[in-house]
């Protein structure tokens, strides 16, 4: 299937302001672009690009003094099946876990390991280790929370959601990371757009989604707290310890969004191109 993606976000800021970008297709999804996800500037700025340390894409640029707007609009080949489920696969002991996957269990800015871990223990030490331990955290978290746009707050931590039970998408994804690295099992955030292709309406508004990977028997495998079912066309951006490392902006200066448009729609395969934005 085809599926485009794109975004068209405008900035107000009130003074030149550096920028640095999350909002490229990360390199593992390179390779299913039909047309690449240029990012265009109005007005035209300079912008270099580098990987951060997690191998994500990042944009640098200096947004003038007044409004910049950042869009893209691209198309990409997906498989249209649904994410991968293996219940049989193993948890692996701390103890042999590649070096790689260990900073995925520890706490980070939004996952407080330290306060959640009596809780995880009590509430999931009674599962079997491995895909149903992370899939019994999977059932309570989205049973937990309530989801609600108006519940969003960018300080808002794993522990905040566990005694709030309200947030976004983000704050699925938090909840069940935690409980997860509490349990011995390396989980890492994941944003990427993510359609309704394959859902019954009514649609929501579109937005980049949340969700987490964990290291089971060898592999990285896709879960999904918010939605808790296997879903298709998931388009990964950025991986990272939570939603700090992956933020599709960071501005060193004071700024106003005052436009965020998030596209992810199927193409039909006759369709071959569309007009700009």
């Amino acid at each position: 299937m085809k599926i485009r993606i794109g975004f068209d976000l405008i900035y107000d800021c009130p003074q030149p302001t550096p920028m640095i970008l999350t909002l490229t297709v990360h390199a593992s999804r390179v390779a299913d672009l039909l047309t690449p996800d240029l990012l265009v500037t109005e007005p035209a700025v300079p912008v270099t690009a580098y990987r951060d340390t997690f191998g994500n894409w990042c944009s640098r640029l200096l947004a003038p003094k007044g409004t910049l707007r950042l869009s893209t609009d691209a198309l990409v080949h997906d498989s249209g099946l649904p994410d991968i489920v293996v219940p049989n696969a193993r948890q692996t002991p701390v103890t042999e876990l590649p070096d790689e996957t260990l900073l995925f269990l520890l706490g980070s800015r939004y996952c407080e390991t330290d306060r959640l871990t009596e809780v995880a223990w009590k509430l999931f030490g009674h599962t079997p280790p491995g895909w149903a331990r992370v899939q019994a955290v999977c059932d309570y978290v989205h049973s937990h929370i309530v989801f609600g746009y108006e519940h969003a707050r960018h300080t808002k931590t794993a522990w905040d959601v566990f005694h709030e039970r309200v947030g976004v998408c983000r704050d699925y994804a938090h909840l069940a990371i935690t409980f997860c690295r509490c349990l011995n099992i390396p989980a890492r955030y994941c944003t990427g757009y993510l359609g309704d292709m394959g859902m019954p309406p009514p649609y929501g508004p579109m937005d980049f989604a949340g969700w987490f990977e964990v290291w089971l028997d060898g592999h990285w495998y896709t879960f999904d707290a918010r939605n808790n079912t296997p879903r298709i066309g998931r388009v990964l951006i950025a991986r990272g310890r939570d939603a700090a490392d992956v933020a599709i902006s960071n501005t060193f200066g004071p700024n106003t969004l005052k436009r965020f448009i998030v596209r992810t729609d199927e193409v039909p395969e006759s369709v071959p191109a569309w007009p700009a934005v």
